[in-house]
């Protein structure tokens, strides 16, 4: 794909099962978009990899990248999100973040994207609906409740697991771990339920919206369903997403930030 002024420059963090996806996607080329550069740990690690691209991006830290896209795309630990985030929020331009729970101890970087003309994106990611419960919270949203089922080992280490001495390895059949608000479903689970704040932030907040987490042992996929209450409707939808390289995250997240960064400059955009 040819560069031309009107493409707009793309940077990805994270070059693990997501990033690798993403980085690989606009190699091939997504209309109106190129890929500038990638920032990771480890940068030899993927050299190799990257070397085998159509056209190698720049490898570079975190804090150049705003100096040379437009577009940032978050696949990186929580804890970065906000030195990712801001410097493209506060230069007016684009966020996609995957980590979306890290956004509930940020908020403020809302309000410097808000204030410079930037924009956070939170794609839809492993979740089916959004689009439906965005819409009904124009209205009036009543209640909403996720229940998230997953299999052992995608639930291994998260922090309330580890805290409160929950022994999930032993498990013979589906246990129940959590049942809270999503604000503390992001907290104990930060790898494992950035959905569940994806939901919160559509619809009526992290501290309205219900998470309840089951560790099955007999799944072999990452499953959701959302329950929805409102004046405009009532509605519930299920999905159950094959994990990709990493056990705590869907093959589906890394489609759905492709499927957005192709709507950016497309001549047809289907969903809200």
């Amino acid at each position: 794909m040819q560069n031309s002024r009107t493409d707009l420059r793309v940077a990805v963090v994270g070059l693990g099962a997501i990033g690798t996806r993403v980085v690989e996607a606009l190699d091939r080329g997504i209309d109106g978009l190129v890929l500038a550069a990638v920032s990771a740990q480890h940068p030899d690690k993927h050299k190799i990899r990257l070397g085998k691209l159509t056209r190698p991006p720049a490898f570079l830290p975190i804090e150049a990248l705003a100096e040379v896209a437009d577009i940032v795309v978050e696949c990186a630990p929580s804890k970065l999100v906000r030195s990712i985030v801001e410097p493209f929020a506060a230069s007016g331009k684009i966020a996609v973040i995957l980590s979306a729970g890290a956004l509930l101890d940020n908020e403020d970087l809302i309000e410097t994207a808000k204030q410079h003309g930037g924009q956070i994106v939170v794609p839809t990611g492993a979740l089916i609906g959004l689009d439906a419960v965005t819409a009904a919270a124009v209205g009036k949203i009543h209640s909403v409740r996720m229940i998230t089922r997953k299999p052992i080992r995608g639930l291994a280490g998260a922090p309330y697991i580890l805290e409160n001495n929950i022994d999930i390895e032993g498990l013979t059949k589906a246990q129940r771990i959590f049942d809270g608000t999503a604000r503390d479903a992001a907290k104990g689970f930060p790898a494992n339920v950035n959905v569940a704040v994806a939901l919160s932030l559509a619809g009526i907040g992290p501290d309205l919206t219900r998470v309840e987490i089951w560790a099955d042992p007999a799944l072999t996929r990452n499953t959701h369903r959302i329950e929805v209450e409102s004046d405009s409707a009532s509605f519930s939808m299920s999905i159950e997403n094959i994990p990709s390289e990493n056990p705590k995250t869907g093959l589906i997240t890394a489609l759905s930030v492709i499927a957005h960064l192709r709507k950016l400059c497309a001549p047809l955009r289907v969903g809200t």
